[in-house]
């Protein structure tokens, strides 16, 4: 449905992105994740037509939007990160609007716009002046005119940022409910909205593609299964020492008391090492039974840092051979478990928007979520 290749846009002699490539199929909700500045923005901007590239191609279900951008545009809703409202227009006046820039010819308008409505949960604000909508409902009414003409492609620029808490869940439910027969590429800088709404993700940085996987298998991504936490029932130090003495182990440490007589323990292995026999059997010889195993889970704040950070070292001229993603490891620091943040001064991310700011931009005269 959506097809990327070897895109590149210069802005003077910085390179917003540089040479990105990658696919979206038919029905896929994907994340586009990266730090302000990453060439999010930039992407979005050349896969809808609003911007040129300096090379390379973006077509949409086959049109290039280079070549032929008003075909291409019929399949593409566009929601900015400013939704392109006119304050003093009614819901209904907008979308009608909208309905007739679009040249929409073979939907009925009453019946169509009635069906947005619906979709996006606007049908009791249709008469209302979009000035005095709240924050939230603004959003909606960006989605709607996003949805007019039913294009079978949504791109979606930050489209939760500077909402409360609240209004939050409810745009994603609604971009959940019209994943459900639509491409949707979301792009935020949002760690969590990804976990909430996206089947896959793709992560950019200084306009490169930095990571395309899962949300769910990020974490495996960057450690594989070399960090396990093992449960074992057994004295604390005693324990310790033996799974420090496994061949293969690169770190081990008390995380904490499970319970009287047995601890979690966080266990690394090298890269390319099964511990798993060698482990079971130290342990199994001085009797301390393994209780349970699980995997020692990343936060998508960590993976992100973490993906970034390499992708910076590779860069290096210095560093040959830089490890693949799947290499990657977290840093010990000793005896101590820690995440690397070093690298955070120069992502700027958020985990969740800051309400703060704007808190009276969220709410209107009647009290509106």
């Amino acid at each position: 449905m959506i097809e990327v290749s070897s895109l590149t846009k210069t802005y003077g002699k910085k390179r917003g992105i540089d040479r990105l490539s990658f696919t979206i199929g038919e029905g896929e909700i994907v994340g586009f994740l990266g730090p302000n500045g990453a060439g999010k923005s930039t992407t979005m901007n050349i896969i809808t037509g609003y911007l040129s590239a300096n090379s390379g191609a973006a077509r949409i279900d086959g049109i290039d939007i280079l070549e032929d951008p008003m075909e291409a545009k019929k399949h593409i809703g566009y929601l900015p990160e400013q939704p392109p409202l006119y304050l003093d227009m009614t819901v209904e006046e907008y979308l009608n609007f909208i309905f007739d820039l679009k040249n929409v010819k073979d939907l009925k308008r009453r019946t169509h716009l009635a069906e947005i409505c619906e979709l996006v949960g606007l049908t009791d604000h249709y008469k209302r002046v979009c000035r005095n909508l709240s924050k939230g409902y603004k959003q909606r009414v960006g989605l709607a005119q996003a949805l007019v003409g039913n294009p079978e492609v949504l791109i979606l620029d930050e489209p939760t940022v500077g909402l409360d808490p609240k209004q939050i869940i409810e745009i994603r439910n609604v971009i959940k409910n019209l994943g459900k027969d639509r491409t949707i590429i979301l792009s935020t800088h949002i760690l969590q909205e990804v976990s909430a709404i996206c089947e896959r993700v793709l992560v950019i940085n200084n306009g490169q593609l930095v990571a395309d996987d899962k949300p769910e298998n990020l974490s495996s991504l960057i450690t594989g299964d070399r960090k396990l936490i093992y449960r074992i029932a057994g004295p604390r130090d005693t324990v310790r020492k033996i799974i420090r003495s496994v061949e293969g182990v690169q770190f081990a440490d008390v995380t904490v008391q499970a319970e009287k007589g047995s601890y979690d323990f966080l266990v690394e292995a090298k890269p390319n090492v099964d511990i798993g026999k060698p482990l079971f059997a130290a342990l199994a010889k001085a009797g301390y039974p393994i209780l349970q195993i699980k995997s020692m889970d990343l936060s998508l704040e960590d993976i992100f840092i973490k993906l970034v950070d390499e992708k910076k070292k590779a860069a290096q001229p210095h560093n040959k051979h830089p490890k693949k993603a799947a290499e990657v490891g977290l840093s010990t620091g000793g005896d101590e478990f820690a995440v690397d943040y070093s690298s955070a001064e120069d992502s700027t991310f958020k985990a969740e928007p800051d309400f703060t700011s704007n808190n009276s931009d969220t709410e209107n005269k009647d009290g509106e979520a």
